[in-house]
């Protein structure tokens, strides 16, 4: 017994250089986020008045609030998506026998290192209205123009392609390790039993990078939840609120109107739907797992 003790003491003695990190960088500033989304403040004030629910009461009541989650849930869906997929069709390509693919990889990649502000601002060139080169692209085709950034309809699809354009080469870089580390033989047994290119690819490369995709899943949606760079720059949330996610509306909360109370419950609201969201991720990609 005491010899268990002394290894479980042990153990605590080597974790605590990390876990002290973590709880005075993230437990800490966590707890102190939940203790003033129960107070009305306003960064000035000395004291802080305890309101109890009433920052969630009046969140959770007004229209505003959902029509920031109905876009931050759009946003999420409408990027983690097709990142995820057009990564993959990217890397099946990259991992084929064409040539100069070292080029086209490190064509794809260069978006991610760009940094974002630098991205959306030429991004929001691209999509001016009238001499930017999206429409003078439609134009070409036979389509009318798009007032993409002054368009209620148009204004969250362009911050879209700009974060999905920004993204796809990340996720193609993950499942090309993942795709280049899969057994050569079970793909050589399974072509030696007659097995097809999408027999292949749905009985075996898909349910062995599925690790890779769950990962995939899960930091896209953490990353499309703190999407802020691009919609500051480009649309500032707006036009009539269509690009306003939860986090812009945290930022405007906090440090527009100064309600940091407000914008504290904002934040846990916003660390809740990551958890729920990363768990629904872990299931799925368990259950394709288990059924593939």
């Amino acid at each position: 017994m005491r010899l268990k003790a002394f290894r479980e003491g042990e153990a605590v003695l080597f974790t605590l250089p990390a876990l002290v990190p973590l709880l005075i960088f993230w437990m800490g500033p966590l707890g102190y986020i939940l203790y003033l989304s129960f107070t009305e403040w306003d960064f000035m004030s000395p004291e802080k008045l305890f309101v109890g629910l009433d920052n969630y009461t009046y969140l959770l009541t007004h229209a505003e609030f959902y029509q920031a989650l109905r876009v931050t849930l759009t946003f999420g869906l409408g990027t983690v998506v097709p990142i995820i997929v057009g990564g993959l069709a990217l890397a099946l390509l990259m991992n084929s026998k064409l040539r100069s693919t070292g080029l086209f990889r490190a064509m794809m990649f260069s978006p991610w290192v760009t940094p974002t502000v630098a991205v959306s601002i030429a991004w929001s060139w691209i999509f001016e209205p009238d001499v930017g080169l999206a429409n003078l692209l439609l134009g070409w085709m036979g389509f009318s123009p798009v007032g993409w950034l002054q368009d209620p309809n148009w204004a969250l699809v362009a911050v879209m392609i700009v974060t999905i354009w920004k993204s796809i080469g990340w996720s193609m870089v993950f499942y090309l390790v993942a795709l280049r580390n899969l057994p050569s033989d079970l793909l050589e047994a399974a072509s030696i039993d007659g097995a097809g290119t999408w027999d292949k690819f749905r009985a075996i490369t898909l349910p062995l990078i599925s690790p890779t995709t769950l990962f995939l899943s899960i930091i896209l949606t953490i990353q499309s939840l703190q999407a802020y760079d691009q919609i500051n720059v480009m649309t500032q949330g707006g036009p009539a609120g269509s690009t306003r996610t939860l986090l812009y509306m945290y930022y405007q909360s906090a440090f527009e109107t100064f309600n940091v109370g407000e914008a504290s419950a904002i934040a846990v609201i916003i660390i809740l739907i990551c958890v729920l969201l990363s768990g629904l991720s872990f299931l799925i990609s368990r259950r394709l797992v288990h059924y593939s």
